[in-house]
Order: structure tokens, then sequence, then C-alpha cells
């Protein structure tokens, strides 16, 4: 079963002789609907198989959520149920601008890189999530075993060759791919409202 992720983009606006109010401003999904399990683990540390240090993990749904984030945020729980939605948090666009987005993660992917040799090289055909396959059966890889690859370390296996990598943050989320409309979305808003009064929340279903 695989993992979504749902939220929305929220500014805030000050009072006067108040606290601050949020109020929503994007549904995620109108900006990004993509399920990348490299992008959730490095910003949420959701399905986090590259092994980022999260970003921004585990901070709960925000107190000060709007009222339209809140409400709809509350219909879902009651859909879902008591473990429907799960590592719910929330980022600013402020922690997003200080990203190092040449940062590696924390240790070598869990999931072998896939190549295959070609005319021109070779080319990545994915990442290894095997169960009794060739490659298990070549390494003596048992059932429901999990093992850590040293970087570099290859393995080749009829003609795919699996690979040890550690990417980078830049790799996970790329400048043109899916979370580009976001971003923009957040800097937009930041110019009016201030760096700090702009945050994604977001929340995950299995």
């Amino acid at each position: 079963m695989g993992t979504d992720m749902s939220g929305f983009l929220e500014y805030r606006v000050p009072q006067d002789d108040q606290e601050p109010i949020w109020y929503s401003a994007h549904a995620l999904d109108s900006l990004n609907n993509v399920r990348n399990y490299d992008a959730f683990g490095c910003l949420f540390g959701v399905r986090n198989h590259a092994n980022f240090r999260p970003l921004a993990a585990g901070r709960g749904f925000p107190a000060d959520a709007s009222a339209t984030v809140s409400k709809r945020f509350a219909q879902l729980a009651e859909w879902y149920g008591e473990d429907g939605l799960h590592s719910t948090t929330w980022i600013t666009w402020a922690e997003v601008k200080a990203v190092d987005w040449d940062e590696p993660a924390e240790k070598p992917d869990s999931r072998l890189h896939q190549f295959r040799r070609t005319s021109s090289g070779l080319r990545m055909t994915g990442k290894a999530a095997w169960n009794g396959d060739a490659f298990a059966e070549a390494v003596g890889l048992k059932a429901g075993e999990v093992r850590e690859w040293p970087e570099g370390s290859e393995f080749l296996v009829g003609d795919t060759l699996y690979r040890s990598v550690t990417i980078r943050r830049r790799d996970a989320i790329t400048e043109t791919g899916e979370w580009k409309p976001v971003w923009e979305a957040m800097k937009e808003l930041a110019e009016q409202h201030g760096d700090d009064n702009v945050r994604l929340v977001v929340w995950f279903d299995d």
C-alpha cells in the first residue's frame, strides 16, 4: 500500500493588539499531487528510504491553523479513523529558503539503484525493491532480510547493474520538478507577508 500526502499553504496576517491569524491560501493537491518518497523523506521523514536528515518531521498539527485547514483536517480524520492520518507536520518558507540543497543523505539509499547498459552508457531504470528476485538470489539475500550496502558497492546481475548511492536533497527535490509550483506559491505569499508568515501544513495517509 502506498503513502500519499495532502495539505495546505497558509499565510499569517498580524492583527492590531491580537495574535496574528493564519489563513488558508492553496490546497496542496492543486500544486503538487505526486507521490515521491524521496521528497517525502527529505522534507518530512516519511518513507525515508533515502536516509535523509528530515527538515521538518513530526511537528504535529499546528494549534493555530487556519479555520479552513482545521475543518478539513477534522473531516479527514473522521473519515479515515484514528490511525488513518499520520506524520502531520509543517514547514515555513523561511526554512525552505535556508535549505542546503547540496546536503547529502546521512547514509546511502537503502534501495540499490538499478542501471542498464546501453550504447550511450549506463541508464538508470529504477530502485531495487527485491523479494526473491535474481539479485536476492545472487547475493544470498533472504526474504525479509535488510542489509546496508557501503557507498559505491556494485553488483552486476545479468544485464542489470545494482549500485549503492547516497543522494543529495536536490536529487530528491529537483529545481524543475513537482515541488516547483509549491515553492513559487510560497515565495509569492512571502513577498506579501514575510518568510516566517508563510507555511506548508501536511499530513499523510496509507
